[in-house]
């Protein structure tokens, strides 16, 4: 299955299928140099891909997660690719998890302004989510993604065969993600996991590879639409919408080290506003009752052992945030995101108590 990303910075397609990442060579256009990076613990796979490539090979390990999203290991990257004489002509390829693509995508996009890129996502958070939509960058010590550029790859390959080597925890963590799609816009997404929670974690299933290129699509779709989070306000959301869960979700991240997962973190976000909705905008208490059901089912954390004064300042790092006042992504109903402009606190307050009691 592809799926093409209309995008104003340039089209592209996600493959989804067993064996996506044999598709590579055809590619790599008129590149001498070809860079792969990936995590330093999967050598093998960085092998495998570099083995497909007939072009000059530099492989660039980085640590695994969101070690590898800092300053130091960009200019790391910098200076492999000066070393190796990269020019403009030639190609970035990022293997990994979610970090490792982020980071590859913004080495793409920063060196000599800008050379082509494909990214090959090994995870299943990666391949719903942090592969697709041009978002690239790194971390700062003051919050998570503060510092990066919109950068179109040429292609991603979402090669499912990849799935079977995961961890039972992140294949559960980029289920996170899906599910967030089926609440925000695809209420087919919703009705497969009702129907049968633990044949989505089966990779090897028709059931799971339709979950994931549902929700590449409910993703391509947004992006193609507001590449930059341009078009939002009240109930038309553009792509803010894919926030959903996020501001209390990154927070998690942060405070705990990124010690945990970040499907693990943003299911905790979701529980979260979804209670925030219900009591701001009205949402059915039932569908906050999915959301517990759901992400609890598939063996997902629904509260964080912090107090939610620990967790606020850093929610006022989040990117949607405007001065001091937080600016969320709720939802009025299945399929209907809506923007939340100055919230009461009290109500904050109130929905993560619930969650921690």
């Amino acid at each position: 299955m592809s799926i093409h990303v209309a995008s104003a910075l340039g089209p592209y397609d996600v493959h989804i299928e067993p064996g996506a990442v044999r598709r590579l060579p055809g590619l790599l256009g008129d590149a001498s140099r070809v860079a792969v990076i990936h995590p330093a613990s999967l050598p093998s796979l960085a092998e495998r891909v570099a083995g497909l490539i007939d072009r000059e090979v530099t492989l660039i390990g980085v640590p695994d997660a969101e070690a590898a999203k800092t300053p130091a290991v960009l200019a790391d990257c910098w200076d492999a690719l000066a070393d190796a004489g990269f020019t403009r002509n030639d190609l970035v390829v990022g293997v990994g998890g979610g970090a490792t693509t982020d980071l590859a995508g913004f080495v793409a996009a920063s060196w000599l302004r800008g050379v082509a890129y494909v990214s090959i996502p090994s995870t299943v958070l990666g391949m719903v989510d942090a592969a697709v939509g041009g978002k690239t960058g790194i971390n700062l010590a003051a919050g998570k993604n503060l510092v990066g550029a919109f950068y179109e790859p040429r292609a991603v390959l979402c090669d499912l065969d990849f799935c079977r080597t995961l961890a039972d925890v992140d294949v559960a963590s980029g289920l996170a993600e899906v599910i967030k799609c089926g609440f925000i816009a695809d209420p087919e997404i919703l009705r497969l996991a009702q129907e049968n929670l633990a044949d989505c974690r089966d990779v090897t299933g028709p059931r799971f590879a339709d979950l994931v290129t549902r929700a590449v699509a409910v993703k391509a779709r947004v992006v193609a639409a507001d590449l930059r989070e341009a078009t939002s306000h009240g109930d038309r959301v553009g792509r803010e919408a894919l926030n959903y869960g996020h501001t209390l979700g990154h927070a998690v991240e942060k405070h705990a080290h990124f010690t945990w997962r970040h499907g693990q973190a943003i299911s905790v976000g979701m529980a979260w506003i979804a209670r925030v909705s219900r009591d701001l905008l009205g949402l059915d208490p039932a569908l906050v009752g999915l959301h517990d059901d759901l992400l609890g089912g598939l063996g997902l954390p629904l509260s964080y052992p912090a107090s939610y004064d620990e967790l606020r300042p850093i929610m006022s790092l989040d990117k949607k945030a405007r001065g001091t006042t937080l600016r969320l992504v709720g939802i009025t109903a299945q399929g209907h995101p809506a923007i939340i402009d100055t919230p009461d606190e009290a109500i904050l307050r109130s929905a993560y108590d619930e969650l921690a009691g």
